[in-house]
């Protein structure tokens, strides 16, 4: 969850420990955010004792988005580290074709 999301449902106890990292993520997220502002002001426009029955699933709507949040920024993390990994072996592999060609062209003498 995105501290706007924290401020707009500020009953919530859940805590905000990711950021969105790629542009299209945040432009969900923002859009996300956006909606749930969006029930909030819908919820509070009911009669006083209507609310507190929303108020439970607004939380867990919540949490469901921060958890959701939270979870494809580790999958994009992994991706970037597994593309990190991907250029060090192709380099690697590189290195080590030349090594050969090298160790047979003294062979070949």
């Amino acid at each position: 969850m995105t501290s706007d999301s924290a401020v707009l449902c500020s009953h919530s106890s859940h805590p905000t420990d990711t950021v969105p990292r790629t542009e299209s993520f945040q432009t969900e997220s923002f859009q996300m955010v956006h909606e749930l502002s969006e029930i909030l002001r819908l919820v509070d426009a009911l009669p006083e004792g209507c609310r507190p029955a929303f108020y439970p699933v607004l939380d867990r709507l919540a949490a469901c988005l921060e958890h959701r949040q939270q979870m494809l920024g580790y999958v994009q993390d992994s991706l970037n580290q597994m593309s990190l990994d991907l250029k060090y072996l192709v380099f690697d592999l590189e290195a080590t074709r030349q090594e050969r060609d090298e160790y047979r062209c003294l062979l070949d003498w």
